[in-house]
């Protein structure tokens, strides 16, 4: 199954798994793009040179590096950042825009769901609130892979709020409070440049469901490309309903190999 058909499958096992964003960045950091995939891969299980805990643990992160990830594809800029040592705060942020790019629970739950919490203005979120949104998931457009108990309805919940911890949207170890989430600047930077890949048009940009996954609002991005223009990092004009956008590299490739200069 190729990564584009995985866009609304609904994965329990993904998101019961985790964010695994230490693993990740400790493999990317070791990537070899001169081997393929598996070849990476192969040598990860073989070493385990992230010192995972038991063998498992080493075969679920290497299922979920699989699935979640094409290193010498679309997801080969996060694959460059994070072997020239871009920090793992400033790295995060690009590493959930690229998960959410095919995983349906992780996009839709955070874009739709949380942030319209945060909107609302809640303060705590509770894993029960998150079992009724996973009951209606399908009316979504997401197809499961298979029935869930509801065993496995309350753990995807669980899941979710933690990854939401795991990325800084929420605080808390068993209740969730939203946290005071900034995206920093380098990471908002490559964000725009990798949007723009989508080829959307300015207006577009700015209004992305995407920044949902920042907690971010069109008023907040507009506001963060305001000051960036005042510091002249990018070019941003708007005259009525005619909006410009310039920005410094000519793809998220290429702002990321410039990022770590």
């Amino acid at each position: 199954m190729n990564s584009s058909s995985r866009a609304n499958v609904a994965s329990s096992f993904m998101v019961i798994k985790g964010a695994m964003i230490e693993e990740t960045y400790a493999v990317f950091a070791t990537w070899n793009f001169q081997e393929s995939k598996r070849q990476n891969l192969d040598r990860l299980r073989a070493e385990n040179f992230i010192g995972a805990r038991s063998a498992a643990w080493l075969r679920d992160v290497a299922h979920v590096l699989n699935r979640r990830f094409d290193p010498g594809g679309r997801d080969r800029a996060l694959v460059m950042l994070a072997k020239q040592g871009l920090t793992i705060e400033k790295w995060k942020p690009l590493l959930l825009w690229h998960i959410t790019r095919d995983e349906f629970l992780v996009r839709d739950f955070l874009e739709t769901w949380l942030f319209n919490a945060y909107e609302a203005g809640a303060f705590r979120v509770r894993p029960e609130e998150v079992g009724s949104y996973l009951c209606d998931i399908d009316k979504r457009g997401a197809v499961t892979e298979h029935a869930w108990s509801d065993q496995t309805t309350k753990r995807v919940a669980a899941g979710l709020l933690k990854m939401a911890a795991d990325f800084g949207l929420l605080r808390g170890a068993v209740k969730k409070e939203f946290a005071s989430y900034h995206l920093p600047e380098q990471s908002f930077m490559y964000l725009l440049h990798a949007m723009r890949d989508l080829r959307l048009s300015p207006g577009k940009l700015v209004n992305s469901p995407d920044w949902r996954l920042f907690l971010m609002r069109p008023s907040d991005v507009e506001h963060e490309l305001l000051r960036l223009h005042q510091f002249r990092k990018l070019e941003y004009h708007v005259a009525g309903s005619i909006v410009e956008l310039d920005l410094p590299c000519a793809s998220s490739h290429e702002y990321a190999e410039g990022m770590m200069a």
